[in-house]
């Protein structure tokens, strides 16, 4: 009896310490979600995302104002632990039936287009002056599905907050760019429908963004583009697992286990094959899928709150450009797939 009074007091003084920052946290949450709201009503469409809304309000509270001590523990929750759930939620969202509705060589042709691409944007980012962990962020959003590569990307690489949003503020203005310019290049480099849908799967951030993007070329378009895009998304655990065995390594140069293989990777991975087997009901997915969605948000308004905008003024100038080259990249390897191979 004693033990389980000395249990219920230990948990009530730690919500008790997590609570302030919590509370912070979902108010800052709750202001993009409405921002977002009002933006789509108003402008008829998502340009900047409640995710990406969600750490700038953060960072404008963090840097205008000097917050209390007793938020630090509550934020820090949000933002890793709330993020850790969020990772393995997002695995019931991805399933490997994709694979089988494509041909092999646009399979094998994404997957080394991933890699590639993982490859020279960490390069270009190394060469851009930018640490290997945020190098491995931008390279990561690029190669894969933008922002919810990099906050599954993060915690494995053990990324600090202002690395993150860094990371994330500037890949999300390129996402955004790229939606509304992309669609201005398909008469230029003559591609028809499906091809489009293959370029814009392989180079857009986002499964919407994907739909915005491909949207003018028509239906096929948008149903290659989709399926392109999903396909690439798969490769978000593979990457991850890779990242995690890359950096599960101590000082002595042995593997950690613990740190090779963290708790919500392994979530994120029997999820994933929950999903594959059809083992989650069809009604339990939707809800899943929003509160993977809603958890990120949260999590990303806690890392909003955990920076300070003049710690990440510096290295802007150098994220922006290794983005941007990284991009680019990316596109060339598209275009080279697509004047190889006929989709």
């Amino acid at each position: 009896m004693a033990l389980a009074t000395h249990t219920d007091d230990s948990t009530s003084h730690a919500l008790t310490r997590l609570m302030p920052g919590i509370l912070a946290t979902l108010a800052v949450t709750a202001a993009a979600m409405l921002l977002e709201t009002i933006e789509v009503h108003l402008l008829h469409g998502r340009w900047i995302e409640s995710l990406v809304l969600a750490i700038l309000i953060g960072m404008a509270v963090r840097s205008c104002f000097d917050l209390p001590s007793s938020l630090e523990p509550g934020i820090h929750f949000c933002a890793k632990t709330v993020l850790e759930v969020a990772v393995v939620l997002l695995g019931a969202s991805i399933s490997l039936s994709a694979v089988e509705d494509a041909g092999m060589t646009l399979v094998v042709a994404i997957v080394v287009i991933v890699a590639l691409s993982l490859t020279g944007s960490y390069c270009i980012g190394r060469l851009a002056g930018l640490s290997p962990r945020v190098a491995t962020l931008v390279a990561c959003g690029n190669s894969i599905c933008g922002n919810s590569a990099i906050a599954a990307a993060a915690p494995v690489i053990h990324a600090k907050p202002d690395e993150i949003a860094s990371s994330i503020a500037f890949t999300a203005v390129l996402g955004v760019v790229l939606v509304l310019a992309l669609p201005l290049f398909q008469a230029p480099l003559s591609l028809g429908s499906a091809d489009y849908g293959v370029f814009a799967g392989l180079t857009v951030y986002a499964v919407p963004q994907v739909l915005a993007a491909t949207a003018p070329a028509g239906l096929i378009s948008v149903q290659t583009g989709t399926l392109v895009k999903l396909i690439r998304v798969l490769m978000l655990g593979p990457v991850i697992a890779t990242l995690s065995v890359l950096h599960g390594r101590n000082d002595g140069g042995k593997l950690c286990w613990k740190s090779m293989v963290p708790w919500f990777i392994i979530g994120f991975a029997a999820l994933m094959a929950l999903r594959s087997a059809d083992m989650i009901p069809q009604a339990a997915l939707g809800p899943i899928s929003a509160a993977s969605g809603i958890l990120t948000i949260v999590s990303m308004a806690a890392l909003g709150l955990s920076v300070d905008i003049r710690s990440i003024r510096k290295s802007g100038t150098r994220v922006i450009g290794a983005a941007t080259l990284s991009l680019a990249f990316l596109s060339g390897l598209a275009l080279i797939f697509l004047k190889v191979f006929a989709v």
